[in-house]
């Protein structure tokens, strides 16, 4: 009798462990759970496979909330010794559509419509800068 309580008891306690872990592994945070309404328009890698990898994206925001902002660059892609920018633009404001390589990663002529760049140094740095181009 009590072989079988323990053993009822155990198998209880093991499904609903497992039902925690599955719930856990598949309904996982993403982006767009974030409420800053963020909305990817453009995309840059770089070729380099062997080298350092260079991903820079652009995206727009209906607001700036700017812990969702961290958020959402904490979410993508960072090679080890590689570098990751992303550029946010207020919805409806004009963005560049195609990054490029290097430092400078779209005509300057958008600068002012840029509210914040996120950057992911090669050494994992991150850092958050508010209007980046207002200096």
């Amino acid at each position: 009798m009590k072989n079988r309580k323990t053993t009822i008891i155990l198998i209880v306690v093991t499904v609903v462990l497992l039902g925690l872990m599955l719930k856990s592994a598949f309904f996982q945070p993403s982006a767009n759970d974030l409420k800053a309404g963020i909305t990817e328009v453009a995309m840059y890698r770089n070729e380099n496979n062997t080298g350092p990898v260079q991903y820079v994206f652009i995206v727009t925001v209906k607001d700036t909330l700017w812990a969702d902002l961290e958020i959402y660059g904490n979410y993508k892609p960072h090679h080890k010794g590689g570098n990751t920018k992303v550029y946010y633009f207020m919805e409806g404001a004009k963005h560049p559509l195609k990054p490029g390589p290097g430092k400078i990663n779209f005509d300057p002529a958008f600068n002012a419509g840029c509210i914040a760049l996120y950057e992911k140094s090669a050494m994992g740095n991150v850092n958050l800068k508010r209007y980046p181009f207002n200096q």
